[in-house]
């Protein structure tokens, strides 16, 4: 993860103030910083958004395109994720140097993604064994503030939610051949059902406490990171620890519980302004929607 120079001073004083729940920032060891987000900003894209939380600044973009099922899924889809560290978000990122980043999470996306509990590909499926959509999720680290992973799940959540999926009209075969055809109206489209994709919680472990939301600061002083893909409904799917430190077993349970009652509060924040987003898109009025403040 990217990563600040700090002194031996300053990385005293954030332990510190993470164990009086009082952060550089003013805030507590369960609070984010304040996030905004906007959708439809991608013209040729079938979806896309954009998600800032604070100095991290994350665009995604969602393109449909047909394809052939897997043979041992053949009544799914697919969805596939791909991650570009800009050079401009840090000088950590020149040249090869955001790639193992970039695969961690993109893997990590898709171990998410990847189960029927998270996001339904049966919903992606055309003509069984035949034709499938596929998802392409382009996700673009335009700036890097701390807490990628968190932003980037926002950020893919809501560019799922914007997507929208050309209908099919009809069908025909045509020997071993198969003849789609797709709605002329451009609205005429049906949109992802995105209740039960989860959001991705970061629990950085600084001294012997959990805080969620790292600044890169904060980052730099921890040495373990438990990452938690979380439901609306409090489901973990999946779990990852990244960095080279351990949790004592009593951490872990305690970062489980946390993190799923911030997950929850996570999911609730961005439906809320998904939907404020949406009626301002619809009133023509393409305004920030400002969460989770």
């Amino acid at each position: 993860m990217a990563g600040v120079l700090l002194s031996e001073a300053e990385k005293t004083f954030i332990l510190h103030g993470v164990q009086s729940d009082l952060r550089n920032d003013g805030r507590s060891k369960q609070d984010y910083r304040p996030m905004e987000l906007e959708l439809d900003i991608v013209t040729h894209a079938n979806g896309s958004a954009r998600v800032r939380l604070a100095n991290t600044d994350i665009l995604v973009g969602v393109k449909t395109e047909i394809d052939v099922p897997k043979p041992e899924k053949p009544d799914e889809g697919k969805i596939e994720f791909f991650v570009d560290c800009s050079a401009n978000a840090t000088p950590e990122f020149e040249g090869k140097g955001g790639e193992d980043l970039a695969t961690e999470i993109s893997n990590f996306l898709s171990t998410s993604f990847n189960s029927g509990l998270s996001f339904d590909l049966k919903s992606l499926c055309i003509l069984k064994e035949i034709q499938c959509w596929k998802l392409y999720v382009d996700i673009l680290i335009l700036e890097c503030g701390g807490n990628l992973f968190d932003a980037v799940s926002l950020a893919v959540k809501a560019a799922l939610h914007n997507t929208m999926v050309p209908r099919v009209e009809t069908m025909a075969m045509d020997g071993g051949n198969v003849d789609l055809q797709l709605s002329g109206d451009p609205y005429d489209c049906w949109r992802l059902d995105i209740k039960n994709v989860p959001c991705l919680v970061t629990l950085t472990k600084i001294g012997e406490h959990l805080i969620v939301d790292p600044t890169a600061e904060e980052e730099n002083c921890s040495m373990a990171s438990l990452v938690l893909a979380v439901t609306e409904d409090g489901r973990i799917n999946s779990l990852s620890k990244t960095s080279v430190g351990s949790f004592h077993p009593h951490t872990l349970t305690e970062g489980l519980k946390v993190g799923t009652e911030v997950g929850i509060r996570l999911n609730k924040a961005l439906k809320e302004a998904l939907e404020k987003e949406e009626k301002r898109l619809q009133a023509d009025k393409p305004e920030r929607s400002g969460f989770l403040k």
